[in-house]
This record gives structure tokens, sequence and C-alpha cells, in this order.
């Protein structure tokens, strides 16, 4: 089958044959039609810090993906050969606190598809029964591979409740702009996004946002300035951290009501100064998001795709450009540009 493939501990990726996979028992094996670039493939790409202390290699990357079951394991239940599924990418041990008390999202032995184990950038791939999700509702198959980082936002965006509240999302990259339309969704008053990408700004408002603020400069100043635009008095309720950028959290910290409370999911890549007298004075809870809750996100996003036409609508204009599998350097280009919406890979054209 054709593989990305990351041969050994360094930059790059080479496009190669591999022996297709063969499902464990509780297993299944999956013909892949669309996978989607996600920031962490291109640092195990450009073999960062991060990826040279949590990748293993050799490895075939990617863990977002839509496709066919094409076989069953023996001890694999409610899966069928010819079912469109996604999947999650975390496989959780099963035996740790965490996951016998239902908390599997909080799996201390998680293993990432892509990260610890083949990934999706190939023609096949083997999953564990427990981690596939069976679209049982039609779905365009770019946007069932957006289900992963679709989580991601639901995730974040349901944290805390949102109806009637006004929300902060700094970074408005993929999941950022999800996540608008997901609190836009849920019933949020006034939705603000900041990133320092115009075009990313624009796609903003059009997932529901009623402002889109550049924040290069003074970040916290100019978002207080949002504020006094949309006739807000208090500061905002909810924020979500998105983009890991260092001066992300301290202006949402800033510009929070008292009792604010802030979903962050964004991987700062280095430390971050945060005024923590003001998170004790105001009273402010951080939490810390990462993945997706199993499956109960899941079960969230379905549901809400499945209602709302307005919703998918918006989550599948996050697609900016689609590829064929021979032209994935292109694709991985055109992510990295941190510019657009979604790229995705489309493993049916040869």
């Amino acid at each position: 089958m054709r593989a990305l493939y990351k041969p050994d501990a360094g930059p790059g990726l080479v496009m190669v044959d591999r022996p297709e996979p063969v499902p464990a028992a509780d297993e299944v094996k999956i013909r892949v039609l669309r996978t989607g670039i996600c920031g962490t493939d291109l640092h195990i790409r450009s073999w960062d810090d991060w990826a040279a202390s949590a990748v293993t290699a050799p490895l075939i990357p990617g863990h977002e993906f839509f496709g066919e079951v094409v076989e069953v394991g023996p001890s694999v239940h409610d899966v069928q050969v010819g079912d469109l599924v996604s999947g999650e990418g975390h496989i959780v041990c099963g035996t740790c606190r965490n996951c016998r008390a239902g908390r599997r999202q909080m799996c201390i032995r998680t293993k990432g598809l892509g990260v610890q184990r083949d990934g999706v950038f190939a023609e096949f791939l083997t999953l564990p029964g427990a981690n596939v999700w069976v679209h049982h509702e039609s779905i365009a198959p770019e946007v069932g591979a957006l289900f992963d980082p679709l989580g991601n936002a639901v995730h974040t965006a349901l944290a805390f409740p949102v109806v009637g509240e006004d929300v902060l999302v700094t970074g408005c990259g993929p999941i950022g702009l999800m996540a608008i339309a997901v609190a836009r969704h849920a019933g949020a008053r006034f939705v603000v996004g900041t990133d320092i990408s115009e075009n990313r700004l624009a796609m903003a408002e059009r997932m529901g946002a009623d402002l889109g603020v550049n924040v290069r400069g003074d970040g916290a100043a100019v978002i207080r300035e949002a504020q006094q635009q949309l006739g807000m008095r208090e500061g905002f309720d909810v924020g979500f951290e998105m983009s890991g950028a260092p001066q992300a959290l301290p202006s949402m910290v800033a510009n929070m009501n008292h009792g604010g409370r802030i979903a962050m999911l964004g991987l700062p890549s280095g430390p971050i100064a945060v005024d923590w007298g003001t998170v004790v004075t105001h009273m402010l809870t951080v939490k810390g998001i990462y993945g997706r809750e199993m499956f109960e996100t899941w079960q969230a996003m379905g549901s809400m795709l499945q209602t709302s036409s307005v919703l998918r609508e918006r989550i599948a204009s996050i697609v900016s450009a689609t590829f064929p599998a021979r032209d994935w350097e292109q694709a991985f280009a055109a992510a990295a540009t941190a510019d657009g919406g979604k790229v995705i890979i489309d493993w049916t054209e040869h």
C-alpha cells in the first residue's frame, strides 16, 4: 500500500510502499478515503524538539481520517464491513484509575495514533474496534475527516456553559474556527475571535463571530476596544485559548470578567508569563483541554451536525483545499502557511 513514512528519527517524510496492516482480534481494518493534516503532523515532519521527545520512529503519521471498514476482527462488536467511519486517535489502557472510572480521555498510558503507532497517512490502517466511530447518517468525506479536530473544538466549546455568555476565542486556526461555530450554535451572546491572519479573521466572522480582531501588537488593548465596540461592560465570561501563542493567555486573562472561565487547548511552545495575581483576585478558572471526551464529545458533535444545517455548512467550509495523495508535499506546504482552513488529502486519487 502507499504510505507517507518516517523511516527514522529526523526531518522529512517519504511516500513509499508498505505492507498492509493485519488487524488483531479486537481491531478493524479500514480503507482510508480522506485524511486531514494537523499541526502535530507538521511537527512530526519537521522533527522539532516536541517530535523528538514524543514520537516513535519508524512511523506512518496522521490521525484525522474518514474511511470504509474492510475487515473486522472476531472480538469486535457493533462495527461491520462497509461501515463509513472516523476514529478516536487516543488508544487507552483500560485499566488505570481514570479508565476504570470512565474518564478514558485522562488515561495515563495513552498511545496516539500516528504518534506512537502507525497512523492514517496510508491506504489502510488498523484501529481497535472500541475506537471506531460509525457514521450512521450521511456525511461528506471531507467532513468525516474533520471529526477528530472537531472533537477538540466541541470539547473546548462545551467545557463551560456558554448560553447567553460572552466568549473570547484566541487563535482562529481550523479548531478555533470550529469552536466559534459551536459556541454560536450553543447560544453564546457575543463571540470574538482573535488572530494575526486577516484571512482567518474573515473566516471567523463567517463562522459566526461578531468580530474578528487582529492582535498583532498590543493584543490586550485591542481586545478591550472590541468589548467597547460591542457594548460589553464587564469582560468576557468564557475564553477558549486555542493558539498556544505566548501573548494569548495573558491578553485573555486581562479581559475576563470576575469569575470568568478559560478552557485552554493551545499547546505553548515555551513558558508563558501569566499575571497569577489577576487569576486569584478575579477568581478565574483555567481548565486544560486535551483531545475529546470518550465518547460524549463524539455523540455531541454527531448530534449537532445532524440537527443543524447551518452548523454543517460552517464546519464544511473549514476545508480550504483538497489534494490527491500524490501531491502530499503541496498539501503540507498549504497547511504550513497558517493562513487558511483545513487541508485534506484524498487517498482515492492516484
